[in-house]
């Protein structure tokens, strides 16, 4: 089981979005656990990962409190990953996003030669994730399944709303703040990347993919011009 189990959306719409967890058991192998978290965290920055997560204190996009109104337009949206590195300092889950295939086969594989001794637990389709492990010659042994959502879906929000907002496995993206962000940049007010950055601070966990956002964005506002 993991948090990422419920993002929502289709197969083909995991095609830029490849999670990769690692955790140590507790009580069995988590002992001296942190040098091979950072391990871990150090070699998916070598695989140029779009998020890096560490679920105590975020991913590498973090809110402030030390901010105004105002800073929100000049605000840096540039990914920290050293400091989701230089700040692990419990053991705790990890996670490193990546938005191609070719970039989670190659970090599963140079994970899988480090042998960290981290359990390991890779979340995209289906498919993908069979892709990924075939790719680093490891034979999966289970499947998580989310049977989706059940009873008057009519009142869920729009498909473009429950993909961003479920990219939150803590649900720390509400469904509203995800169409205020949608409406802005439909209406020019924000850019796709600045809203993205807004969003992904919001995940405490680190897992939000900010690459598959700006696409869902960027498909909103070419629907947005095709219905005018």
């Amino acid at each position: 089981m993991t948090n990422t189990l419920h993002r929502f959306g289709d197969a083909e719409s995991f095609q830029d979005d490849f999670i990769v967890f690692a955790m140590a058991s507790k009580g069995t192998n988590n002992e001296h656990t942190l040098p091979r978290l950072r391990r871990f965290l150090q070699i998916a920055v070598e695989h140029k990962p779009v998020n890096l997560g560490d679920a105590r204190h975020g991913g590498a996009l973090r809110p402030s409190t030390s901010m105004n109104p105002l800073s929100h337009w000049k605000r840096n949206i540039t990914p920290d990953f050293q400091a989701v590195i230089d700040g692990l300092d419990h053991p705790t889950t990890c996670a490193a996003v990546f938005d191609n295939k070719v970039a989670a086969e190659d970090f599963i594989e140079r994970i899988k030669k480090e042998d960290l001794g981290l359990s390991i637990n890779v979340s995209t389709s289906i498919d993908g994730a069979e892709q990924c492990c075939n790719h680093a010659c490891i034979k999966r042994h289970s499947i998580g399944y989310s049977l989706g959502f059940e009873g008057r879906t009519e009142k869920l929000p729009s498909s473009d709303v429950m993909m961003l907002s479920t990219m939150c496995g803590h649900g720390m993206v509400s469904h509203s703040m995800a169409k205020k962000i949608t409406d802005w940049v439909k209406e020019g007010r924000r850019t796709p990347e600045q809203a993205v950055s807004y969003l992904a601070r919001f995940c405490s966990c680190g897992v939000f993919n900010p690459s598959r956002a700006k696409r869902i964005l960027e498909s909103a506002i070419t629907q947005s011009d095709h219905s005018k």
